[in-house]
């Protein structure tokens, strides 16, 4: 059902319930009281309906039905629009989910318009109805209440990356290849928690001003004090993914020098033995090479019929050796 609750509310209570949308507004006005009702993804009807009953400004009622607006206040002459970005930390994936949540805020009104689960409206109401003296201050007390519900929920939240980011240091040292991915995917999330956080102290501060009570002011500082907290840890989450990433890239090169000296330690080795090889290979190959040419035996060869021919051949042979076997020394190949 898109229209999720819809009342009138006279010095803070809660009067019969309109039976329809379209007299909500003459309801309103008769018994001098204020409207509060609340939309969850309405079809772009149910909303225009709403909207010529309560006048609203057109270009904000286009940005609520289509949504995908960032935080923001815009101010009209029928009223302030707000729009705000409540999370939710899903713990099965590890993911933070970012709602959207349309405000609509006159002097005698106050609509919603939730695109996401988030936040929990009807808490709102509840509790707000259970401080008729809170609510009798009209459609600001409404939109603090709404505020406050926003911001708070930002705590799981904040638990939930806090939690994340310490498995990631943690992972950054034990050589996990998915942590690189992990810390990527999370920075994107808070860069958009960041987005969604930045703009509520200057939309906080503003709405303040407004208020028709001392004791609502003092209830929108603390709203003020909650977000700017909020802030602070949202960009603190984003330095520390920052630095991860960094350091995470230093072991990542660090890793990767390491290898490349394994290789080059292991190609040196390789090397040295294949020197040794060759060296004692050219070694041997050189008596072999002269025992070759003395033992084909031809007919005309006069050193074998010479006595000094087999003494002469071994020598050659011990010379060749004995030579290549100094230079190949002197070259540290043996």
């Amino acid at each position: 059902m898109p229209v999720i609750d819809t009342a009138v509310y006279v010095d803070g209570a809660r009067t019969d319930d309109p039976p329809a949308l379209d007299v909500v507004a003459d309801l309103t006005r008769e018994r001098g009281g204020m409207a509060w009702i609340g939309m969850y993804r309405p079809t772009p009807d149910e909303l225009a309906g709403v909207a010529d009953e309560f006048e609203l400004n057109a270009t904000s009622v286009e940005d609520a039905h289509h949504g995908h607006q960032r935080s923001k206040l815009d101010r009209h002459s029928g009223g302030d629009f707000i729009v705000l970005k409540p999370a939710r930390y899903v713990d099965e994936v590890e993911r933070v989910e970012l709602g959207e949540l349309h405000v609509f805020v006159s002097t005698d009104a106050v609509i919603t318009v939730r695109h996401a689960e988030s936040p929990d409206l009807a808490a709102v109401r509840r509790r707000l109805e259970g401080a008729p003296e809170l609510l009798a201050l009209g459609p600001r007390a409404v939109l603090y209440a709404i505020l406050d519900e926003v911001v708070d929920e930002y705590a799981p939240v904040m638990a939930g990356l806090e939690n994340d980011i310490d498995e990631i240091e943690d992972e950054l040292f034990a050589g996990d290849d998915a942590v690189s991915r992990r810390i990527y995917e999370l920075s994107r999330q808070v860069i958009e928690l960041q987005r969604a956080v930045q703009p509520l102290p200057g939309i906080i501060r503003t709405l303040s001003v407004g208020a028709p009570d001392g004791r609502l002011r003092d209830s929108f500082a603390d709203v003020l004090d909650h977000a700017l907290r909020v802030g602070e840890r949202v960009d603190t989450f984003r330095a520390v993914l920052q630095n991860a990433l960094q350091v995470n890239s230093t072991l990542v090169t660090q890793r990767q020098n390491a290898e490349m000296r394994a290789l080059g330690e292991a190609s040196l080795v390789q090397s040295n033995e294949v020197r040794k090889i060759s060296s004692w290979a050219a070694i041997l190959f050189a008596p072999t090479l002269v025992g070759t040419i003395y033992g084909m035996n031809f007919t005309f060869m006069p050193e074998l019929d010479e006595p000094w021919g087999y003494p002469a051949a071994l020598a050659a042979m011990l010379a060749t050796s004995v030579g290549l076997f100094a230079i190949f020394r002197a070259r540290r190949w043996l």
